[in-house]
């Protein structure tokens, strides 16, 4: 069966009596090329374990099966359970783990389903769980990499450098804990239904060790969320707003050589990093 062929896809919908959910963030591939780029982009391969969030009616999963040594595809939607019975029957190496990715134990999911490989993430993620489910996995701590298909906004957000108007806390805490990269682009007519958006593939790599050394990683990503809290704000006005003080916050700029009416979207991690330890200092 061609997973993403129309009329085979509607025609196994149809047979499974399935409905789309809207809250579920549902939309299928309907273009071959993109679970096979998604999927090669990923590096799945021998002695690999792939976690897949949403595998939808399976197109993605198929192809990583396809390369893989394990798939562990956690799926919500209940009502895709007998589909994808179904279209992932011929491969023996996957196994359907039905729940919410939100609630589950990733370690512990690792290590259950696929013991003894490296573990790695692939996925055509719900748009509407996007950021946390990123947050988690990137907290997890026991992958290799993630690979996901995701809002470009979202994937722009990821990969954004300081200075640019994608740039925020959610960039900051990504390369914090990853070395991000955008792949491709992925348009909406790839989709049933066709989102109202472009979607895009980004791959993030966990660093071995985090990128600047901390005084206090919570102070600093307080720093972080406080300075893009509103971000036409002054780090100035930002940060008394989030520390009360700001005779405190000034002496803590001052300690940094940055400008009191510089902006957080202008700061990259080193400088961060060095404020929130003056900040630490002079408390």
């Amino acid at each position: 069966m061609d997973l993403c062929n129309i009329q085979e896809i509607k025609g196994l919908l149809a047979r499974h009596g399935f409905r789309f959910s809207k809250s579920m963030g549902q939309n299928f591939l309907i273009e071959s090329r993109v679970p096979r780029d998604i999927a090669d982009a990923s590096g799945a391969g021998p002695g690999v374990g792939v976690v897949e969030v949403g595998p939808g009616i399976g197109p993605l999963t198929v192809e990583l099966a396809r390369r893989a040594e394990r798939v562990a595809a956690v799926e919500l939607d209940r009502s895709l359970l007998p589909i994808l019975a179904e279209t992932l029957a011929p491969y023996p190496n996957v196994e359907v783990v039905p729940g919410d990715v939100m609630k589950l134990d990733l370690a512990a999911l690792c290590r259950e389903k696929l013991p003894g490989l490296t573990p790695m993430v692939c996925a055509n993620l719900p748009y509407n769980i996007t950021t946390p489910v990123i947050t988690a996995f990137l907290e997890a701590g026991c992958f290799s990499s993630i690979t996901v298909m995701i809002q470009r906004e979202v994937a722009r957000r990821i990969c954004a450098q300081p200075g640019g108007a994608d740039y925020g806390a959610f960039s900051v805490f990504c390369q914090y804990h990853a070395q991000p990269e955008f792949l491709f682009e992925v348009p909406p007519e790839c989709f049933l239904p066709a989102p109202k958006v472009t979607s895009a593939v980004v791959r993030l790599v966990p660093r071995t060790a985090p990128p600047q050394t901390l005084v206090d990683e919570d102070a600093f990503f307080r720093v972080v969320r406080a300075a893009f809290a509103q971000r036409r704000k002054t780090l100035l006005n930002s940060l008394t707003a989030a520390y009360g003080d700001r005779e405190r916050v000034r002496a803590a700029l001052a300690a940094c050589s940055l400008q009191e009416n510089v902006r957080g979207e202008r700061l990259g991690i080193p400088e961060f990093a060095s404020l929130a330890a003056s900040l630490a200092e002079t408390k």
